[in-house]
């Protein structure tokens, strides 16, 4: 997930186009040296703070972030609305598959006023939008890998903070854990989310969900709490990891802070 300090609120493309150009000049060698980068955009890389489906910027903005990542043109995201995507790759022998999703660009108009978004319960209100959601019912039904993992730029489990999460959308939210619950009968699937400029480990069931952001600020807000909470949230500055290991049959995530000291981890049985 990429992160920018830019907070634009015009939508104008201005800000964000500097804030890439900005970024080229950022982004460390050892990042992108024989490394394969799979990224989503949340808000700020979207091109508008908290912004959703009817940002009238998005599909210009869809074509800076595509070119920032230098996604090829034969790639399917140069071709549809929207920067969802799969990827697959074998890792001991184990197959994982990781399923980005785009929570930006056919999201439903939020409820609520800014830092305090309330539920909308309105069934046809989305995150993904109908052409998201049939292609993700379609790569989760014909998926063959061992591991799925689902990005998503904002939380899916979190439901007690009032900013943005899955849980302003009450019947996607629902229909994506029963959808994975599904999955689970199978799979074993991790959840990696963003956005929040703090880190935390949720559970729900046998569904794990690291969030981990961000590299450039804390969060001004010391505590939070949550029912599927695993132990507490960090303000600081900090990054994730996803260890996977099938030689061991163990998935680890940790949170670490900006020294690269483990501040909490999970580990899941493979």
């Amino acid at each position: 997930m990429t992160t920018f300090t830019v907070i634009n609120r015009s939508g104008e493309l201005g800000k964000l186009k500097k804030a890439y150009k900005k970024q080229k000049t950022k982004i460390p060698s050892w990042l992108t040296k024989d490394k394969k980068i799979l990224a989503i955009w949340d808000d700020h890389d979207y091109g508008k703070n908290d912004g959703g489906g009817n940002y009238k910027n998005k599909e210009e903005a869809q074509t800076l972030f595509l070119d920032f990542w230098k996604i090829p043109k034969q790639d399917p995201r140069r071709a549809r609305k929207g920067i969802y995507f799969e990827d697959t790759q074998i890792i001991e022998g184990k197959s994982v598959q990781i399923i980005g999703l785009d929570t930006r660009y056919f999201r439903a108009k939020l409820k609520g006023r800014k830092n305090g978004y309330l539920p909308n319960n309105d069934p046809l209100a989305s995150v993904l939008g109908t052409e998201q959601w049939k292609w993700l019912d379609e790569t989760l039904e014909n998926s063959k890998a061992d591991i799925v993992i689902i990005l998503s730029s904002i939380q899916i489990l979190a439901t007690n903070h009032p900013y943005e999460k899955w849980s302003n959308f009450t019947a996607d939210r629902k229909k994506l854990l029963k959808r994975l619950d599904d999955v689970l009968k199978t799979k074993t699937v991790v959840l990696i989310s963003g956005d929040r400029h703090r880190a935390g480990l949720y559970q729900k069931g046998s569904l794990i969900e690291i969030t981990a952001s961000a590299l450039n600020k804390g969060s001004s807000r010391p505590t939070e709490t949550d029912p599927l909470l695993i132990g507490v949230t960090y303000p600081e500055i900090n990054f994730g990891i996803l260890d996977i290991q099938p030689s061991k049959n163990i998935i680890t995530l940790s949170i670490n802070n900006k020294y690269g000291i483990e501040l909490e981890s999970k580990v899941i049985d493979l």
